[in-house]
């Protein structure tokens, strides 16, 4: 899973807007969009702030094998939720 998919379900699992996510960074709502489009990536401090606003690492946010727990979480509550 790559940086920009990993974010929209990081940012969703929060119940953020793009907006609301961009508050917490001090950035704008283009910007993040921007960041889950994939045509930019977070500088340095964005992925350090992101990765302590989500408690991931910064490996778990930009390694495209490494899926964070929050994630891992939703995609089992969505089986589980599946099956009822």
């Amino acid at each position: 899973m790559k940086f920009n998919e990993k974010l929209i379900k990081l940012r969703k699992a929060a119940g953020l807007s793009q907006e609301e996510l961009g508050n917490k960074l001090n950035v704008a709502r283009q910007t993040v969009s921007k960041w889950e489009l994939g045509e930019t990536t977070p500088e340095m401090n964005k992925l350090e702030e992101l990765s302590n606003l989500f408690e991931v690492t910064i490996d778990e946010l930009v390694k495209d094998n490494s899926i964070p727990n929050v994630i891992t979480k939703e995609m089992n509550q969505e089986k589980i939720d599946s099956l009822y």
